[in-house]
């Protein structure tokens, strides 16, 4: 399919930052503070059906807070999930796409806006259409242990994901993020994709971690990267969604394993528990401790840097303020 290039790079989008662009933050969690009942199998997206507004002006805060790219609404949107629903396959390919166009909406007006101040400090957004692991459309909390089975080969990994990619592409992101994907199996799956359908616009893979050495599934990140350093389609790796006190020794182990932008969006430390659907008590780390954590990964090597779930507009404040001029 292979649409044209963004019109502004990733690169340049880092380069305009200072060296680190800011990623946002929690996007569930920002949408349960203001009342959204999210505890469904489409989690956050089900505010595409229900609340769209609400999702922009999600985007809206995130922006103002200083983020620098905006991930969409459509991480555990996928059209076998709409069609679990009850909704057509055009329904929710027109989803997929409203995700998109809601970010772009949202970044487009934030960015008018400032036009009459031109002293501001922001850069115009980059918009990323978030893919989901596997895991997270199976909702079973797979994507934290890698464990798909033995029935769940590259090519059923590939179908899964192709027309959801697809939808995507053709909305018009700035990139694409695929997020959360927990074992080399679902590595290998995405970027023979990106090979497939001939994808022109920057990508980026993020894994997760439970231990902070391997990926969920106990495959080494060396495995993982092997694969992905040999696409030209992927233009940054990393880490979402593993707790903080990880982040700073997998940025050193990364940049041993890549040339490739490192990025890294790591949650507040809590624990999700998939099964009960439910925040375990963990060590969690507040807004204070990213100010400090986003310099340091900084000068370890990140290139992108925000947060994931349990993080806020007021944490990625925090953090575009430590990258963009304000150490602690």
């Amino acid at each position: 399919m292979g649409l044209k290039k963004a019109t502004t790079s990733l690169e340049e989008v880092i380069e305009k930052a200072g060296g680190c662009a800011v990623v946002d933050g929690g996007f569930a969690t920002q949408l349960e503070r203001h009342g959204a009942a999210i505890n469904d199998p489409l989690w956050s997206a089900v505010c595409l059906i229900k609340d769209p507004d609400l999702i922009k002006r999600v985007h809206l805060e995130y922006l103002e807070a200083g983020a620098d790219i905006l991930v969409t609404s459509s991480y555990q949107a996928t059209i076998p999930g709409f069609l679990s629903r009850g909704l057509s396959i055009e329904e929710g390919e027109l989803l997929l796409k409203k995700s998109v166009k809601l970010a772009v909406e949202a970044r487009n007006s934030f960015w008018d806006a400032l036009k009459v101040t031109p002293e501001h400090q922001y850069n115009r957004a980059l918009v990323a259409a978030s893919i989901g692991s596997y895991g997270a459309y199976l909702a079973d909390g797979s994507e934290y242990s890698g464990c798909y089975g033995p029935q769940v080969n590259v090519d059923k990994l590939k179908d899964f994901h192709r027309r959801r990619l697809q939808v995507l592409v053709e909305a018009g992101p700035d990139l694409l993020a695929f997020e959360t994907i927990p074992n080399k199996l679902e590595a290998q799956a995405c970027v023979e994709l990106l090979e497939e359908e001939n994808i022109q616009i920057p990508s980026w893979i993020c894994f997760t971690s439970v231990d902070g050495e391997n990926a969920p599934s106990q495959e080494s990140f060396k495995e993982c990267l092997d694969i992905i350093n040999k696409s030209n389609k992927i233009h940054a790796v990393g880490i979402n969604c593993a707790p903080p006190h990880l982040i700073q020794s997998l940025i050193c182990k990364f940049k041993e394993l890549t040339n490739k932008a490192i990025v890294v969006y790591p949650n507040s430390g809590e624990i999700w528990d998939g099964k009960a659907k439910r925040w375990l008590p963990a060590k969690s780390f507040d807004d204070n401790n990213f100010e400090c954590f986003a310099t340091s990964w900084r000068d370890a090597g990140a290139k992108l840097i925000g947060g994931c779930c349990r993080t806020t507009p007021s944490t990625v404040q925090v953090i575009s303020k430590a990258l963009k001029g304000n150490s602690c």
